[in-house]
This record gives C-alpha cells, sequence and structure tokens, in this order.
C-alpha cells in the first residue's frame, strides 16, 4: 500500500470511496447527499494541494484507490499551528491498515509542516473510528452535543486531538 497526495486524475476513484464512506452513515453527508462531480472534486484537490499546511491525501494499491484523508490548515497567526482533517476508507478496505497507514504518513507530514496539532469530529457511535483515532494517538477533548440530525434523532460528536 502507497500513501501520496490526491492529484486531479484520482477524482473518480476518490468519489467511489467518498460515496462508499458516506453508505457507512457515520459521515457528515447523508448517503447520496453529496451530488460530486469529477470537475468540483478536480478543484477541491488543486484548491487543498495549494493551501498552505494543507494537503489531500489518498492511500493506493494496484492502482485502486482505497481511502483518502484530507487535511486543512488554518492561516491566522494564532491558530496555524492546527489543522483539521476528515478520513473516509472505502468498506472493503476497513480494519485492513489503510486507516493507519493514512495517519501514520500524515502525522510525519503535519510534522514536516510545524503543525502543532491535528483535530477532528467524529460521531459518538463510531467505534471502529474511534479506535483508530484513540489508536494513532488522538485524545477525546469534548462533546459537540446534538451536532447532528441523523434518522430523526439528534447525535453527539467526540472532538479529538493529537498534539505533535
Amino acid at each position: 500500500m502507497n500513501v501520496r497526495q490526491a492529484t486531479q486524475q484520482d477524482a473518480v476513484k476518490i468519489i467511489e470511496v467518498m460515496k462508499d464512506a458516506e453508505a457507512s452513515g457515520f459521515m457528515l453527508y447523508n448517503p447520496n447527499e453529496r451530488q460530486l462531480t469529477s470537475e468540483s472534486l478536480e478543484k477541491l484537490i488543486s484548491h487543498i494541494n495549494a493551501a498552505a499546511k494543507s494537503s489531500f491525501f489518498v492511500a493506493e494499491e494496484n492502482e485502486e484507490i482505497l481511502g483518502y484523508l484530507m487535511v486543512k490548515g488554518e492561516h491566522l497567526s494564532r491558530t496555524s499551528h492546527r489543522a483539521s482533517i476528515a478520513i473516509g476508507v472505502h468498506s472493503l478496505n476497513r480494519g485492513k491498515g489503510t486507516g493507519t497507514k493514512l495517519f501514520e504518513y500524515v502525522i510525519n507530514w503535519a510534522k514536516q509542516q510545524q503543525l502543532h496539532r491535528l483535530e477532528l469530529t467524529v460521531i459518538e457511535h463510531n467505534h471502529q473510528a474511534i479506535h483508530l483515532y484513540k489508536k494513532m494517538g488522538f485524545k477525546e477533548e469534548g462533546i459537540k452535543r446534538d451536532s447532528l440530525w441523523i434518522d430523526g434523532q439528534f447525535v453527539n460528536e467526540i472532538y479529538m486531538s493529537l498534539l505533535l
């Protein structure tokens, strides 16, 4: 498995992973809610990769995209030491080290970028993701109460961070 920066040519394959990840019900978007086109994702990849302390990464094997991890840095002097992340792994590759490889790569990359803090939120009942984040060194910081509306009920998100 190889982790690398995404390119615009990866857009179609990344969309497949995003749709599959969103079908899990554990992502911000409901299944089939996000209407991404290859053109809009190409622009997003280009925009993120061009921004300071930001990048869009993919894990691939045999020319197939297994997962992605986006890092979005901040630009104000008081917050430029931190970045938020979003990750998605195709259901066929969960529990097989894809998320771990993405995080290992991104943590090393973040240190080179002189980032001090990576942060994310996760749906409180996404136990598999929480296990991965804790394994990678993320700590729970708090609860974002009733922050999402899922299947007719309010759901909490957990704030997590990793200090580098």
